[in-house]
């Protein structure tokens, strides 16, 4: 999925490698939880680390990003609880990690 027009990404690049052309993979309940979140809609990392059952969105994206996903965070006009104009982030799969996600299922029998 590309991030609506009016996003603006916040790539995280110090975890992204761009060379890596497939998903190494993971175990990790927390991470597997974020995926599939991720998979529905993209998300806030508030939400995501709700959905996730953690309380560090920032290092639980970069896992999987370590591990060869993009997931990028895009900044969206939004307000904070004061009423105050923020940018917010929100996570968000890209249709090559929605493609190295299914190739890696596929691969161990899902």
């Amino acid at each position: 999925m590309k991030g609506p027009a009016h996003f603006e990404r916040d790539d995280g690049a110090e975890n992204f490698n761009p060379n890596c052309s497939k998903f190494a993979g993971t175990d990790n309940p927390r991470h597997l939880r974020a995926i599939h979140a991720l998979q529905r809609r993209p998300m806030p990392r508030e939400h995501l680390d709700k959905a996730a059952g953690c309380s560090n969105g920032p290092e639980l994206v970069a896992e999987p990003r370590r591990r060869g996903f993009d997931v990028p965070c895009a900044r969206v006009p939004d307000f904070d609880r004061d009423g105050r104009a923020i940018r917010r982030g929100v996570y968000y799969l890209t249709d090559q990690d929605r493609r190295k996600l299914f190739r890696w299922l596929s691969s161990r029998g899902r």
